[in-house]
């Protein structure tokens, strides 16, 4: 895993935009349409208001994440793990990078939407410690929509 590096990056970079494209593909080919319809702007994940990660592997982009505010709480968002580097501990790694950042922020609480189709994700926040809460957001309300919490 050291040969891993997560360092912040700005959401808008092309590279960041190219795996964002990748994970929106993963979601569409889940469950179809765009991937993900919520509304995100380049902005969300700007200090101090939010901040973005990327995973990087022999100079190459493996995974990403970030959070912006959401009243209170931050939210999860584009957390994501290419192919090529799932079962290294990406996405766990990543997630604490992002609790750490928003904690920082001044952040109690990290909320994040997902859904059924994501087995590997549910699995990931639960085992962290993230539980179900009232779903919230652009999916309120949405068959097979799933919300958690936890608290930083």
């Amino acid at each position: 895993m050291s040969d891993i590096e997560i360092r912040p990056a700005r959401f808008e970079s092309p590279e960041v935009q190219k795996v964002v494209a990748e994970a929106l593909a993963d979601l569409s080919q889940r469950y179809g349409g765009s991937g993900d319809d919520t509304p995100v702007t380049m902005s969300d994940f700007d200090p101090p208001d939010g901040a973005f990660f990327v995973a990087v592997r022999d100079g190459t982009l493996v995974g990403s994440g970030g959070w912006r505010r959401h009243g209170s709480d931050a939210e999860l968002k584009r957390m994501f793990t290419t192919p090529a580097a799932r079962g290294l501990g990406v996405a766990r790694r990543m997630l604490a990078t992002i609790e750490e950042s928003a904690r920082v922020a001044g952040c109690g609480r990290m909320i994040l939407e997902t859904g059924y189709l994501q087995p590997e994700a549910i699995a990931l926040y639960e085992s962290a410690g993230y539980r179900r809460i009232a779903d919230f957001g652009h999916y309120a309300g949405e068959d097979g929509v799933r919300s958690y919490a936890r608290d930083l």
